[in-house]
């Protein structure tokens, strides 16, 4: 407890699954806490479960040019800010032959190009140091299926955890990826499946998994938090994938 006392974080995609976790982490952590949402009712909702001192962002993950809206914004409320997790997202899974350009340029926007440029408008904001954890995916490392786009979309995310170390530890700020494998959230239910088609490709990816089941929002956030925190100072440019295993054969 207390890892993140006084730090002032901001979490994208924090109304829900392990946005939502990282906020409720960070703050028992000692944190004041912002989160961006896109949805108005979904954000209320975080909001009121929350509490009143965390700070509502409203926005579009995807819009490269709403996000200089957001570091004002948490300028506004913070002075500064000491830690972002990038974590909204988007999970388009489609054979590669359905993919068409709006799919694409919608999937890229939300996992890539909106947090490019979202670490670009705060670079005035972050303190020094900072830590920025970035969201990536296993997608990003096996050829999974109909995770062209969703894959493609993680790997330049993890690029730029490494591009961007080298180029803004000289400001004190330091990046590293924590890396999913299948987790327990409502990214699932927002693939259009049924629920015979969802428990269907839960046991399959289960099967794929060597513990057996999928990882929790809390397990995944741990290392959030670890990276987040001063334990890691140490730590630039680096991907630790949370996965029960499903990378290492």
């Amino acid at each position: 407890m207390n890892r993140l006392q006084g730090k002032r974080a901001l979490v994208t995609g924090g109304t829900s699954g392990i946005g939502l976790e990282a906020a409720r982490q960070f703050l028992r952590e000692g944190a004041r806490v912002a989160i961006t949402g896109k949805n108005p009712a979904t954000l209320e909702a975080a909001h009121k479960e929350l509490g009143a001192d965390v700070v509502a962002i409203p926005s579009d993950a995807g819009d490269a040019a709403a996000q200089k809206q957001v570091a004002d914004a948490v300028k506004q409320a913070f002075g500064a800010l000491d830690v972002l997790f990038v974590n909204a997202g988007i999970a388009d899974l489609r054979p590669f032959e359905q993919v068409d350009e709006a799919a694409f340029d919608r999937s890229l926007s939300i996992i890539a190009k909106g947090p490019y440029f979202l670490i670009q408008a705060l670079l005035p904001v972050f303190a020094k140091p900072a830590s920025i954890v970035l969201n990536g995916s296993v997608n990003a490392h096996i050829g999974m299926p109909n995770t062209s786009i969703y894959g493609a979309g993680k790997a330049a995310l993890i690029s730029l955890a490494r591009t961007l170390s080298g180029e803004l530890i000289s400001r004190g700020v330091r990046l590293n990826v924590v890396s999913a494998g299948p987790i327990s959230t409502p990214l699932y239910s927002k693939l259009g499946l049924t629920e015979d088609q969802l428990k269907a490709t839960a046991a399959s990816l289960a099967q794929q998994i060597p513990v057996g089941r999928f990882g929790t929002p809390a397990e995944f956030v741990s290392a959030v938090v670890y990276f987040a925190s001063g334990e890691s100072a140490y730590t630039v440019g680096s991907e630790l994938i949370v996965d029960g295993g499903m990378t290492m054969a």
